[in-house]
């Protein structure tokens, strides 16, 4: 009885095994993140600081009753058009 239990549990131990090599294989070979080189990396933080501040100049510009009116006007446009 407890030598069929221990073979059981030796079976499902290198089942995992085989299923945990099988994953480190897979995500070896096919990584998830992906290395940039110093130059690819200094353009893509440069771009995003050109983004970033163009949004901010945005956000300086907008106007929240503006917006608010136009909503509003829109709203009861698909209303009556309902």
């Amino acid at each position: 009885m407890a030598g069929g239990l221990i073979i059981g549990i030796v079976i499902i131990l290198v089942v995992l095994n085989i299923l945990l090599l099988l994953l480190y294989l897979s995500a070896k070979s096919n990584p998830y993140y992906v290395v940039y080189d110093e130059e690819t990396k200094s353009a893509l933080k440069r771009r995003v600081t050109n983004l970033k501040e163009d949004l901010e100049s945005e956000l300086v510009d907008f106007d929240v009753e503006e917006w608010e009116k136009t909503l509003e006007e829109s709203i009861d446009e698909e209303v009556k058009n309902l």
